[in-house]
């Protein structure tokens, strides 16, 4: 538990859209910046740091340069992080953190990612790498002795066997996340922290008419052995933007705010790197026990399903708890833009810690080469 309390003040993302859908052509900082212009507007707020999750761009420093393209003053400083799918996860740890410290007391948190322009790389020659595998790569290496560009689906394959989940079980959970990501749009449960944004209508990548037939017959994306990973049962590439404004208790208290939610906590670990999907789990069982509760004490999990077997695993391990996880669908239906993905799945943590009047949530999201990240958030309006 931290000291110094560290709230919440709002968060917005963009739509999600697929690679090459509606935002193909639009660099990641035009869209993050959009997204956290409007976010700050909202909140008449300037704040302090901005910290930016990015895992494909084209590297620099991606966060300054969206603050700059988007009309925030100079002397708001930001800085990019790339801890792949966790990156705005992460970002939001590490806000919360500088707040605690007393470094700050506004921090805009989240990321931008855009798989449509994902720059290809190419090793030096006198990198013994470019020998091992094809020199013009798009993913990094993870972990010694691995060197492929389907790196991360041979960790969810791995931890498929090792969890002991069946392709049954993970198109059910896709299908599941289809069906309940199709019910919050129409029901428009996130309509209030989307922006629409250069024609955008709706996050591209559900699929209403998902059915276990078309789960059936979707390819498989490996040749791994007795493989269960598939096109459908794996998330998308997209492009997309999320962020938060993270505040201060003193700056709540002098700007006469109560903020809805409260960071209790954060988890970083790291774990075994060939299962890497696993680390989402260990991070909030780690999480929970240092704050002394229990699964059944929480209302709402939110886990970044890149793989059905990530939520495929939870419902199996606390089955207990199972209808408390991605309520309204994730990543299998949403779609996963990498390094905003951590801040999209912590907005869809408060908007259905509201809709269904709940008190505590916990994200959490794996990360290459086998690190987890955790957030236990508290709804302060349900202490009321």
């Amino acid at each position: 538990m931290r000291d110094r309390k560290v709230y919440i003040l709002g968060g917005l993302r963009s739509h999600i859209g697929i690679r090459y859908g509606i935002f193909k052509s639009v660099r990641p900082e035009v869209l993050g910046g959009r997204v956290a212009a409007e976010l700050c507007r909202r909140y008449s707020v300037v704040p302090d740091l901005c910290i930016c999750g990015n895992a494909v761009g084209p590297g620099g420093n991606i966060g300054r340069l969206l603050l700059l393209e988007s009309g925030f003053p100079e002397r708001v400083p930001a800085f990019t992080l790339d801890l792949q799918c966790a990156s705005g996860l992460a970002a939001i740890d590490m806000a919360a953190g500088r707040i605690a410290a007393g470094q700050c007391d506004v921090v805009l948190a989240g990321g931008a990612e855009s798989a449509s322009l994902q720059p290809k790389r190419i090793y030096a020659d006198h990198d013994e790498r470019a020998k091992l595998r094809n020199p013009e790569f798009t993913a990094a290496q993870f972990m010694p002795g691995e060197f492929g560009d389907d790196a991360m689906l041979l960790g969810a394959e791995r931890a498929a066997k090792a969890a002991g989940i069946t392709r049954e079980e993970a198109d059910e959970a896709a299908l599941r996340s289809q069906m309940l990501a199709k019910d919050a749009s129409e029901n428009g449960i996130f309509r209030d922290v989307i922006l629409p944004l250069f024609g955008s209508t709706r996050d591209e990548a559900i699929r209403p008419r998902m059915s276990r037939k078309l789960l059936e017959r979707a390819p498989r994306v490996t040749d791994f052995q007795d493989g269960i990973l598939t096109a459908a049962n794996s998330c998308t590439m997209n492009d997309g933007a999320a962020f938060l404004l993270l505040v201060s208790e003193a700056w709540a208290d002098e700007h006469e705010i109560t903020p809805a939610f409260e960071i209790a906590d954060t988890r970083i670990i790291g774990s075994d790197p060939k299962v890497p999907p696993l680390a989402a789990d260990a991070a909030v069982s780690e999480m929970l026990e240092a704050n002394q509760l229990t699964y059944e004490d929480i209302d709402a999990f939110e886990y970044n399903e890149a793989f059905a077997v990530i939520s495929a695993h939870f419902m199996k391990k606390h089955p207990e708890v199972a209808g408390r996880l991605n309520q309204a669908g994730n990543a299998l239906a949403y779609g996963h833009p990498y390094g905003a993905s951590g801040a999209e799945i912590m907005i869809h943590l408060m908007e259905i810690l509201r809709e269904k009047e709940g008190r505590l949530g916990a994200a959490a999201i794996p990360a290459a080469g086998g690190v987890g990240e955790a957030i236990l958030v508290k709804r302060t309006e349900a202490e009321e």
